[in-house]
């Protein structure tokens, strides 16, 4: 397919940009900790400039030192522009056009209690006898001097452009929004008078950058789910004025972390392709600005198709690109079939970003990112021959990355196809894009010559005829069976069985087990019109899902009225009824089908790495082979087993 759109120039006031594809400002703890550009951050921005981007725009940036986090990049000191024009030299060397997200964080950057809270009004803080002080005016007033100066540094390093960020709960929208501004003085009241901050911060913005530079500007369609929040219309008004005080580029975004709404900042795999594309169109006819959109673009044809239809002038793909950093020279060049595929799992990029134990985001599909320099391949001096055990997404980015490497890797597959557990994944409800993906790495193992023998367990014999130098064990893990009477019963099924559509299932159904896996079966069931029951022996379920997805999912479960049980344990189970155990009481559940999903052990290895021991082959265990776990674990330890051998 011919990209034309996505790949014709446009120029905005005097900055031409070579294609229509933003890889936005995202997250990525990879600044230093006094807020300096790191060589890992110029990294990550080079590989995808080099990968065809047109517009890299470099994540949030604070402008004023009194509310700069740490941990968060900062330009509100001239100290940190030579950092700031080695990124930018850097990035255009690659070929990209790159801009700078300009940001005031407002509660955001509680992350560091050193750093100044600005919000519109006084806020209690719970458990305390502490109010977190609204903004005064003189305060607005010096942080809008704050935005005219960063921009001022930004353009002294090189920039070719800067966006303001105006929404995601962060100062200037929390002013902007009634659900948010309940001011009486000239900064709330009427949308005039909320618009007041962020058009002065946009005002000296523009006074103090070239009249040939564009000014982007991050704002959400409307506000979800907050009470008196904007509408998309307040949005479009506001949008109008902004323009006529200097911004050039509307990036349409939507989300606030105040509620559920965070879901809609990085889109899990629940929420559909192109979401927001809709609402980017209405503000672009409205105003008749340049326009982007944003929303869980990951695929070429769907962006190719938004510029088509005149719905917006540019396109934001950035999960797309953190899970390819090619994605643009595979889709200019027509091999789009090449495109490893962002499947919106959230556990590297957003999850990865909220947990403390994450050093910077990684991605599931691509465990070299933020890592580009160290995990670059290098072609061996000593081919291997390395049987993979396993043909799951595990034993697949081992194989693909071993045979890159010049290495003779063997996949062997016990049944009869690839892709693994994650072919069941896809089965659940919204995660087609999982199963896409699992076949598309057994096409893409093919394609680049590696080996593969299906219908074929790994043991001793096998190792004796193919003769490996090294083996890799990746055969997964398998669910774990309850010891409780009744469990063999001939209306009791395991999950992997009802996901792969092999289990006759009738009537009742209790699904037991309250984590990702039993919440998807029953998602699953509902969609079969099965009367379902989710039993938890903990005290919340969803407890291993990441906070984006657990929304999602835990929302549909109330919509489809699926009565969760928590705190009880089965302790039998009969031909219609399962006997749960809750605060010291017995109570029996309705129940013609069971479901067990109680999780996952590792398939025994001991055979294999036994033979191994035995004849000295250097033996690597990964994935759930090891213990169940995430994906996105099971990728990470065999993209670092196929770099060392």
């Amino acid at each position: 397919m011919k990209f034309e759109h996505l790949f014709s120039p446009i120029t905005v006031r005097g900055c031409e940009f070579r294609n229509r594809v933003v890889f936005p400002a995202m997250g990525t703890k990879m600044g230093s900790e006094d807020r300096f550009v790191t060589q890992r951050l110029i990294d990550y921005h080079v590989a995808r400039a080099k990968g065809g981007n047109g517009l890299n725009m470099v994540e949030v940036c604070s402008v004023h030192k009194p509310s700069s986090p740490k941990n968060f990049l900062a330009l509100s000191e001239d100290v940190y522009i030579p950092l700031m024009r080695e990124l930018v030299d850097a990035v255009h060397v690659a070929g990209a056009k790159v801009g700078l997200q300009l940001w005031q964080g407002g509660l955001a950057v509680g992350s560091d209690r050193e750093s100044m809270i600005v919000i519109p009004n006084p806020m209690p803080i719970p458990g305390t006898e502490y109010t977190l002080p609204g903004a005064i005016p003189q305060l607005l007033e010096e942080i809008a001097q704050a935005f005219g100066a960063a921009a001022r540094r930004a353009t002294e390093a090189g920039f070719d452009c800067v966006e303001f960020h105006c929404g995601h709960n962060y100062s200037p929208h929390c002013f902007l929004s009634s659900a948010m501004n309940h001011r009486t003085d000239e900064y709330g009241g009427s949308l005039e008078n909320r618009a007041r901050y962020p058009l002065a911060c946009i005002r000296e913005i523009r006074k103090n950058v070239p009249d040939s530079m564009p000014i982007f500007m991050r704002v959400d369609a409307h506000d979800d789910y907050l009470e008196n929040g904007l509408t998309i219309d307040d949005v479009i008004a506001f949008c109008k004025m902004a323009g006529e005080t200097g911004v050039d580029v509307l990036d349409i975004s939507r989300g606030n972390f105040s509620s559920n709404a965070i879901k809609y900042e990085v889109p899990p795999v629940d929420i559909p392709r192109g979401f927001n594309v809709e609402n980017a169109a209405k503000i672009r006819k409205a105003t008749g600005m340049v326009t982007v959109a944003v929303g869980r673009i990951n695929d070429p044809a769907l962006a190719e198709e938004i510029l088509a239809s005149d719905k917006a002038d540019m396109v934001v793909i950035g999960r797309g690109q953190l899970a390819d950093p090619e994605f643009c020279n595979k889709a200019r060049e027509g091999r789009e079939d090449e495109i490893v595929r962002c499947v919106a799992c959230n556990q590297g990029c957003y999850d990865g970003f909220v947990n403390p134990a994450f050093p910077h985001i990684t991605c599931m599909r691509n465990p070299a990112l933020g890592r580009e320099r160290e995990y670059a391949l290098v072609p061996t001096k000593t081919p291997k021959t390395v049987l993979i055990a396993g043909g799951g997404m595990a034993g697949l980015e081992a194989a693909i990355t071993l045979k890159e490497r010049g290495h003779h890797p063997i996949v062997v597959e016990a049944t009869d196809q690839l892709g693994g557990q994650f072919l069941l994944a896809g089965a659940a409800p919204h995660k087609e894009e999982m199963t896409a993906a699992a076949k598309w790495m057994g096409l893409e193992a093919r394609r680049e010559g590696v080996e593969i023998l299906l219908n074929t367990p790994v043991t001793a014999e096998t190792i004796d005829r193919l003769h490996p130098d090294e083996v890799i064990v990746a055969i997964g893990a398998e669910p774990i069976h309850m010891n409780v009477p009744g469990i063999d019963l001939p209306s009791v099924t395991d999950s992997h069985t009802v996901l792969a559509g092999k289990a006759d299932l009738k009537g009742r159904v209790v699904v037991i087990g309250g984590g990702l896996v039993g919440l998807e079966v029953a998602e699953y069931l509902s969609e079969r019109k099965h009367p379902i029951t989710v039993l938890e022996m903990q005290d919340a379920v969803a407890k291993d899902l990441g906070d984006l997805r657990k929304i999602s999912v835990m929302e549909r479960l109330y919509a489809d009225g699926i009565d969760i049980r928590t705190n009880a344990k089965c302790v039998a189970i009969e031909p219609t009824t399962v006997t749960i155990e809750s605060e010291g009481k017995q109570e029996k559940i309705p129940a013609d089908s069971v479901v067990v999903a109680v999780g996952a052990k590792s398939r025994s290895s001991e055979e294999i790495k036994a033979k191994c021991m035995a004849e000295g082959i250097p033996c690597h265990v990964i994935g759930d082979a090891v213990r169940a776990r995430r994906m996105l674990n099971a990728t990470a330890e065999a993209a670092a087993v196929a770099r060392e051998i």
